[in-house]
């Protein structure tokens, strides 16, 4: 259980880490000219994404760092349950914009991020 927890947790980490620093580097005009997925930024104000990015930034590094320096390894869990509610927020934002076919990818991140919280309280 534990080494699927760590894959778990590492390969979310690697993508919220590198989905954050997209949002955080890349212009809101550009994400969304970038098709489909992208469109839900015209919802937000640039500071908004980046703040988005930021969160998704930070939880990633959450999810992994605590528990690889054994310094407060509780944030673990809490970091995956931060994710959850930012993940939940994006799905909701999908189902407001009707975006119903990547409502799925947003829930298959929640289910991950949850299993992480939950194996690791």
């Amino acid at each position: 259980m534990n080494v699927a927890l760590w894959i778990v947790a590492g390969l979310l980490a690697a993508a919220y880490i590198f989905g954050g620093s997209y949002k955080l580097a890349t212009p809101k005009e550009k994400i969304a000219a970038a098709g489909a997925a992208g469109e839900w930024v015209n919802d937000f104000s640039s500071g908004g994404v980046r703040a988005i990015g930021a969160l998704e930034i930070l939880g990633g590094a959450g999810l992994i760092l605590p528990a690889v320096f054994g310094i407060a390894p509780v944030l673990v869990p809490l970091a995956a349950a931060g994710l959850v509610l930012l993940m939940i927020g994006a799905a909701l934002t999908r189902l407001h914009r009707h975006e119903l076919h990547l409502v799925l990818v947003d829930l298959i991140y929640i289910a991950l991020a949850a299993f992480v919280a939950w194996g690791r309280l």
